[in-house]
């Protein structure tokens, strides 16, 4: 397959899809890493990395616990997608989508060795299911985890390392 068709593919099969479900014949289609354009600044500023790691502390400290309920989007119980939207726009002021796929198709992609504080990291967690977590300093993520609620994890534990698929930014 061409790789000019790549990126058309990727966004016909973000569009067709529901949220964290990939298509029983399908395997995620993802387009190559992407650097911001030469008009963005590539690195953050310090005040501004400080920023976005004190404030996804925050998001941490409110939400730690809570536990991981598919559909969910409260303090009750919320889902990996619901929390990065609940957490982009209480604490960044942006909107980011409900779900897992659309969320994969925001910001523009970046390799993983730039990843900073804010990026989204989508990883596969089963055949047909996709999670995703916010970047945080030294490889670790925030998110919702199915198995202990929301918390913070590493992109180096081998878990995470096997099953990553990419990053976004949108910040």
């Amino acid at each position: 397959m061409s790789s000019n068709r790549l990126p058309l593919l990727l966004l016909l099969f973000l569009m067709l899809n529901a949220c964290g479900v990939v298509p029983r014949d399908g395997a995620l289609t993802s387009a190559p890493d992407e650097e911001p354009p030469a008009s963005r600044p590539i690195t953050a500023s310090v005040s501004s990395f400080d920023r976005v790691v004190n404030q996804l502390h925050s998001a941490h400290r409110e939400w730690e616990g809570t536990p991981y309920r598919l559909g969910g989007t409260g303090i009750n119980g919320i889902d990996c997608s619901a929390f990065t939207q609940v957490v982009y726009r209480d604490f960044f002021g942006e909107d980011l989508p409900r779900n897992t796929r659309e969320q994969l198709g925001t910001g523009s992609g970046v390799r993983r060795e730039s990843i900073r504080p804010g990026d989204l990291i989508f990883f596969r967690t089963g055949r047909n299911v996709l999670h995703v977590g916010i970047a945080m300093e030294e490889g670790n993520f925030l998110h919702a985890s199915v198995s202990n609620g929301v918390m913070i994890s590493n992109l180096a534990e081998p878990y995470w390392a096997g099953r990553y698929i990419g990053t976004r930014r949108v910040l």
